[in-house]
C-alpha cells in the first residue's frame, strides 16, 4: 500500500543536550531520503522516533493510512540470545513474526467467540499477507542461496561469522515488504555484490525510505533528497537533488554564511572604531575647553564646548547605526577529527610472509597461499564476504594457527590494527581501562586528552566500553593508532560506523602515513582516495594479485 509519514516540529535531546528541534519531514512513496550528520547528531534517534520506538520531546508524527507498516532496521543486526535461528531472525526483521503472533491471537479470539474477533482477524490476516508471511520461508531459502549465505535456516544466528551475519541482515532487508523503510547504516559489512543488490533494492522501492549511510558512493547512487542534522549550528537543513548536489549546495551555503558574517563583523567593527574616535575627540575637546580657555574668553570656551557636543551627538548617531544593524551570528566551527597515525621506526625490508599456508575451518578451506609483504607496501585487499580476507589478515599477523605452511612477521614490526569487530572495546570494563590495556605507557590524563580529540569526552571514558555506539568504538580504535607508534597498519573495514568528516580525515592521515598498510574495505570512494601500490583479491580462500 502507498503510505506517507509526516513529522512536524520534532525535537529530541540527550540528557541536557539538544540534538535537533523544529524538524519537519514528509516521507512520501518513492522518496529516498539520506540522513546525514556527524556522529552524535541524532540520526539514529530520529529513525527511532519515526519508527515509533521512542517519544519525541516535542512535535507530532502522522502515518497515513494509520494501518501502514514501518520497518526499522538498526545499525547492527542484533543476534538475540536463546538460540534464535536464521529463519526466526528473518521473520522478526521482516515483521512477519510479530504479524504471525497477532494473527494467532486473533484466531484464538475467533475460537473463543470474543467480541470484535472477526474484524481483528481480518486486519491481522491482511497485515500478515502484506508483509509476505504466506511465502516467507520459500523466499528466504531463495534469498539466502542467492546471497551465498550457505547455511540452513535452522542454523543459529550466534554460530554465523561476521560476514554471514551481514548477509543475513541484507537478506532480511531484501525480503521485507514494509510501506515505509527506515534503514540505519545498511551498507556496513556488505561486500561489493551486496552493495549492488542493496542499491537496486532501494532504488526500486515504491515505498518511502529514510536511510543513514556513510558510504558516499551508495548515497550518490540512491538518495533523491538529503536531510542534514547540523549539530554545530543546531540546525536541520534539507537539500534536494541528491547527494552530489547536497555537497555543492552545502559548501556554497557555508561560504555565503561565512561571507555574510564577515561583512557584518567588519561593518560593526568599523562603526565601533568610529564611535570610539568620536568619543575621544569629545573628551579631548572638553579637557581643552577647561584647560585653555581663560575665564574672560567666553567665546572660545563656548566654541570648544559646542564642538565637543557635536562629537557627542555624532557618537550617539553612530551608536544608533550599530543598534540598527541586523545581527548575524558567527557560524560555529564544526568539530574536526584531526587525525595522525603515529609512526614507529621502520621495520626490516620484509614485513610479513606466508609460505604454503593452509587453514581449514569446517567446510571452509584457506590456501595454499604464498605471500610476501615488504616495507612501505600499501596493499588493498578485496573480496566477497566469507572469501577469507579476515583469515588472510589473521594468518599474516601470526594470530591464526596454520594447518600447513608457515607465517612470520619481520624484525622490528609494530602492528597497529583496527579489526572489523572493534574487539578491544566490546568488554564490560570502562573505556579508559580498555584503552589503557594496549597502551600502558599512557597515564589516565593523557588518555582522556587523546580520546577527547576523537570526540569521546568525560561522559564516555568511564562508561563500559560495550555500551559505546559502533561509531564511538571505531573512534576509540583510531585514537589508539595515534597513541602508539606503528609501522604496520592493518585496517579491516575502518569506515564502518564512521561519519563522513571522520572518513575524510582518515583518508588524509593515510595519505601522509609512511609505513606499511594492509587495507580491507568495500568503501569504493576510499579505494579510489587512498593510494595503494598493490591490490590483492581473495576468492574461495585463494588470493590473486592484480
Amino acid at each position: 500500500m502507498s503510505a506517507t509519514l509526516v513529522a512536524k516540529n520534532l525535537a529530541a535531546g540527550h540528557g541536557d543536550r539538544v540534538l535537533f528541534s523544529g524538524l519537519d519531514l514528509v516521507v512520501a512513496p518513492g522518496d529516498v531520503i539520506g540522513l546525514v550528520g556527524a556522529n552524535g547528531a541524532g540520526k539514529s534517534t530520529l529513525l527511532r522516533l519515526l519508527a515509533g520506538l521512542a517519544t519525541p520531546e516535542d512535535g507530532t508524527l502522522r502515518l497515513s493510512p494509520a494501518s501502514a507498516t514501518i520497518g526499522h532496521l538498526p545499525q547492527e543486526p542484533e543476534r538475540r540470545p536463546g538460540g534464535e535461528t536464521v529463519g526466526e531472525f528473518l521473520a522478526r526483521r521482516t515483521g512477519v513474526a510479530a504479524a504471525q503472533a497477532e494473527l494467532d491471537a486473533a484466531t484464538q479470539a475467533l475460537v473463543d467467540q470474543a467480541p470484535g474477533a472477526d474484524d481483528a482477524y481480518a486486519t491481522g490476516l491482511e497485515r500478515w499477507l502484506a508483509l509476505g508471511g504466506a511465502d516467507l520461508e520459500e523466499r528466504a531459502e531463495e534469498a539466502t542461496a542467492a546471497l551465498g549465505l550457505g547455511v540452513s535456516l535452522d542454523q543459529e544466528m550466534y554460530a554465523l561469522s561476521g560476514g554471514q551475519a551481514a548477509r543475513a541482515g541484507l537478506a532480511s532487508l531484501l525480503l521485507s515488504r514494509y510501506d515505509v523503510f527506515l534503514l540505519d547504516e545498511p551498507t556496513n559489512d556488505l561486500d561489493l555484490d551486496g552493495l549492488e543488490r542493496l542499491e537496486k533494492f532501494v532504488t526500486g522501492l515504491r515505498s518511502g525510505t529514510v536511510l543513514v549511510s556513510h558510504d558516499r558512493e551508495f548515497l550518490t547512487r540512491t538518495v533523491s533528497r538529503v536531510v542534514e542534522l547540523d549539530l554545530a549550528q543546531q540546525q536541520v537543513n534539507v537539500y534536494g537533488g541528491g547527494y552530489a548536489s547536497y555537497l555543492e549546495e552545502r559548501e556554497t551555503a557555508r561560504r555565503h554564511a561565512r561571507e555574510e558574517y564577515e561583512e557584518y563583523a567588519d561593518t560593526r567593527a568599523g562603526l565601533e572604531a568610529r564611535a570610539r574616535m568620536q568619543r575621544g575627540w569629545m573628551d579631548k575637546g572638553l579637557r581643552n575647553a577647561v584647560r585653555k580657555a581663560p575665564d574672560n574668553d567666553k567665546i572660545a570656551r563656548k566654541a570648544r564646548t559646542e564642538s565637543s557636543e557635536k562629537q557627542a551627538a555624532k557618537a550617539k548617531q553612530t551608536d544608533r547605526m550599530i543598534e540598527r544593524l541586523d545581527t548575524v551570528d558567527e557560524p560555529r566551527k564544526e568539530w574536526e577529527l584531526r587525525m595522525e597515525i603515529a609512526a614507529a621506526p621502520r621495520s626490516g625490508a620484509v614485513v610479513a610472509t606466508l609460505r604454503g599456508a593452509r587453514v581449514r575451518r569446517g567446510d571452509f578451506a584457506f590456501g595454499p597461499v604464498d605471500l610476501q609483504i615488504d616495507w612501505a607496501d600499501r596493499v588493498a585487499i578485496t573480496g566477497a564476504n566469507g572469501s577469507g580476507k579476515s583469515t588472510l589478515l589473521a594468518a599474516l599477523l601470526g594470530r591464526l594457527p596454520l594447518d600447513e605452511g608457515n607465517a612470520a612477521l619481520g624484525p622490528g614490526v609494530l602492528v597497529g590494527e583496527v579489526d572489523q569487530a572493534r574487539g578491544l572495546f566490546r568488554g564490560g570494563e570502562p573505556l579508559l581501562d580498555a584503552f589503557r590495556a594496549p597502551a600502558p605507557e599512557l597515564d589516565p590524563a593523557e588518555i582522556r586528552t587523546l580520546l577527547a580529540k576523537f570526540g569521546l569526552k568525560a561522559a564516555h571514558v568511564l562508561r563500559p566500553a560495550a555500551t559505546l555506539s559502533p561509531g564511538e568504538r571505531t573512534r576509540a580504535a583510531l585514537a589508539l593508532l595515534q597513541a602508539r607508534g606503528v609501522n604496520l597498519l592493518v585496517l579491516d573495514e575502518p569506515t564502518n560506523h564512521l561519519d563522513l568528516p571522520a572518513i575524510e580525515q582518515l583518508e588524509a592521515a593515510l595519505a601522509t602515513y609512511e609505513g606499511t598498510l594492509l587495507l580491507v574495505t568495500h568503501d569504493r570512494r576510499m579505494l579510489d582516495a587512498v593510494q595503494v601500490t598493490r591490490r590483492i583479491e581473495v576468492a574461495g580462500g585463494r588470493i590473486t594479485e592484480h
